[in-house]
């Protein structure tokens, strides 16, 4: 039996902020401030280093959308997908019986 993936917590962009001002002012180690928050020590460095790099934090609002929610073009691309293999079988299909029929 396979195990379910927990899944992923998000913060708010204000949760994240105020971690990384903890961790900057306070004279407690990441790990210690990380485990007050019940984040990751990991995840306080890598919020750091998106700070440093884009001047801020990716807020929590930045994922993948939902399949319903996909666009039509994304729809409809998948659907020319299935039909071009759907197309490719019947081509195969019409070589085998036109060789019977020799």
């Amino acid at each position: 039996m396979s195990k379910q993936r927990k899944p992923y917590n998000t913060y708010t962009k204000e949760f994240k902020l105020e971690a990384l001002r903890l961790m900057e002012q306070s004279d407690h180690p990441a790990s210690a401030i990380a485990m007050e928050l019940g984040i990751r020590r990991n995840q306080l460095y890598n919020w750091k280093e998106q700070m440093d790099k884009k001047g801020g934090v990716a807020s929590a609002k930045k994922s993948r959308p939902k399949k319903e929610d996909q666009s039509e073009l994304t729809a409809a691309k998948q659907e020319l997908k299935r039909v071009k293999e759907e197309n490719e079988i019947l081509k195969k299909a019409a070589v085998f019986f036109a060789k019977e029929l020799d």
